[in-house]
């Protein structure tokens, strides 16, 4: 099964507004996708004033059990554009 793991660093001041944005366009992709399984993860630990957080994708493997198809990976990729004036770097992603 495919899946996305999407790793990328934020101001540790910026944490409340990257969970509230992640959480709020994770959701809406569900909504939109309705086999999509979003997680947003977090490190413990601040490393030169950044965290690093971690977006994962998955699906329902009762409903599409090949995973994260190309199409829905830039879907997702579309929308996180929105986020790119709280993230600081690239955002990097592993399938």
């Amino acid at each position: 099964m495919r899946e996305l793991f999407i790793y990328y660093r934020s101001r540790a001041e910026r944490e409340a507004e990257v969970v509230e944005r992640v959480r709020a366009l994770q959701a809406g992709l569900c909504r939109r996708h309705p086999p999509l399984v979003a997680r947003l993860l977090r490190r413990p630990q601040i490393r030169d004033g950044l965290l690093t957080w971690m977006e994962t994708y998955s699906t329902d493997p009762m409903h599409q059990p090949d995973g994260v198809s190309a199409e829905l990976q830039q879907d997702i990729e579309a929308h996180a554009a929105a986020l790119r004036d709280c993230i600081e770097g690239e955002r990097h992603t592993e399938v």
